[in-house]
């Protein structure tokens, strides 16, 4: 599987290591930036182009799914789900990463750097990475309507 890394400032540190922790398991890692600390970096580039990455790689059939990280995730998350077909959760423990996946089928989690260890944001990444969406009727028609709303600007009433 592929997967698409982006950060801030606040986040380098836990993306680093989780290049090097995802890459020893297998993964191929892409690392969208940056490259070095600047306190001064403005994260929605490098967000939004690895979230842009994961659509384009799952609408060619490439299995890929992606991380942002910040100091807290809110942003990087906000950022990552202006792109189309994204569906980036904050995950915060390992019940909210293996939930984003399993009744979301989130393509993008966002984890903030500065609320958690390296052990426990290593933890929730594996969680995310490793859990499969359910493929549950309710779960494919709720993600059907975002889909929806997000191409055309109207849902169907349910």
């Amino acid at each position: 599987m592929r997967v698409h890394i982006a950060t801030d400032h606040a986040g380098l540190e836990l993306s680093a290591h989780l290049q090097e922790h995802l890459a020893a398991k297998g993964y191929e890692v892409v690392d969208h930036g940056p490259r070095e600390y600047d306190a001064e970096d403005d994260y929605p580039a490098f967000c939004i182009n690895a979230a842009a990455a994961v659509v384009v790689d799952q609408e060619s059939g490439v299995s890929a799914l992606g991380i942002v990280l910040g100091g807290s995730g809110n942003g990087e998350q906000i950022a990552a789900n202006k792109v189309r077909g994204v569906r980036a959760a904050l995950a915060w423990n390992l019940d909210t990463a293996r939930l984003a996946r399993q009744h979301n089928d989130a393509n993008v989690v966002a984890v903030g750097g500065r609320q958690h260890s390296l052990a426990e944001a290593t933890e929730i990444i594996d969680a995310f990475l490793e859990e499969p969406f359910s493929e549950a009727e309710r779960h494919i028609r709720r993600i059907a309507q975002i889909a929806e709303y997000e191409v055309t600007g109207a849902i169907a009433a349910s």
